[in-house]
This record gives structure tokens, sequence and C-alpha cells, in this order.
């Protein structure tokens, strides 16, 4: 019982991050959506084609339930799944992480929980364990990953949020005002030395 409980949660909140995630590229011009934001190149799209990755491989391989999208070998990793290359879309990438939920959900509602999987790109004494810590670990990921996003897209435009059900209207007065207060605050906390 209670394992059927907390497999329900956790997927439950996978499937309610990885939709967070993919919002946060929506109404984004190609562009905007695989241009670098930070020093090392981090960007939006690159992280939902991460994200698809990741979890295409725990999901997949780590149960012997290979993906059916083509994936490079991970021996051969090189950082080209956190951006988007020239001659792949938007739509492409989106598309490949929907798909990729299919194929997770089929092995999350298939195996129980304790189902033995081996990851082999995990150190000794790490690589055998079993779906509840899968799951576990890719939702991390996902959340992670979904932090990120909102920062960029704050940086980017200034949306914010957790959800499209919850976003609000942008008060630019307001929100100018909040920070100041916040500055103020550290300021206050921290002469700043000339």
């Amino acid at each position: 019982m209670i394992d059927e409980f907390a497999k329900d949660s956790l997927h439950g909140r996978l499937r309610r991050d990885r939709k967070a995630l993919l919002w946060k590229l929506d109404g984004l011009s190609e562009y905007d959506a695989r241009r670098p934001l930070t020093a090392t190149g981090t960007n939006l799209l690159g992280l939902v084609k991460h994200v698809a990755g990741v979890e295409a491989r725990y999901f997949g391989e780590v149960f012997d339930r290979p993906s059916p999208e083509p994936l490079p070998r991970w021996q051969d990793h090189d950082g080209s799944d956190q951006w988007a290359a020239e001659d792949e879309t938007l739509d492409q990438i989106t598309g490949f992480y929907r798909r990729t939920w299919e194929h997770s959900d089929a092995t999350i509602n298939e195996l129980p929980l304790d189902a033995p999987g081996h990851v082999p790109w995990w150190p000794e004494p790490y690589p055998n364990t079993n779906l509840f810590a899968i799951v576990v670990h890719v939702l991390g990921e996902t959340i992670r990953h979904a932090g990120h996003a909102d920062i960029l897209r704050e940086g980017l435009d200034g949306r914010t949020g957790v959800r499209a059900e919850h976003e609000q209207q942008i008060d630019q007065e307001a929100r100018a005002a909040y920070r100041a207060k916040i500055e103020q605050a550290a300021r206050s906390a921290a002469p700043i030395k000339a």
C-alpha cells in the first residue's frame, strides 16, 4: 500500500515538474529559447534537451528498456546535450522530451519500486539500484533544472512562476520597489566600502 502511494506521489510530482520546465519555453522564439544566458552557456532549450536525455537514459538503459529514441552512447558524453545545434529545432527537442515521458511513464507504471536497475555510469558501490532511487534521482534533476529555467526566464523577459496557471501579470513598479527594498537591506547589513 505505501509503495503504491509513494510511487503515485513521486510520479505525479515528476509529471507536474516536467510540464513546469517545458512551460519556461512558452512563447519564446528559436533564438531566445537557445541563446546562452549565463557565462557558461546555460540556455532554456538546452536545459530541456539535457533533462530529456537524462530521463531517457535513467528510465531506459538502467532497467534494460532502451529508449525508442536514438541516444548517443553515455560513454561519449561531450556536453552537447546541454545546447541545441543549428539543425535541432525547439519543436524537435520538446517533442523528444514529450515522447520520452511516454517511455518513462511506461517504465514507472510497469515496474515495482523495488525493481532492480543498473547505472553503469555511477561509480562503485552505487551502480546497482532500484526504481525508487531512480525516480527520486530523476525528479531531483528535473526540479533542479526547472529552477535554473525559472531564473533564466525571469532574466530574459521578467516572466516568473512555477506553473502557467499561477502566473501573474508583471507589475514593474511593485517589482522595482521590492528589489530596492532588498538592495537597501543588503547595503545596510554590509555597507559598501569606498
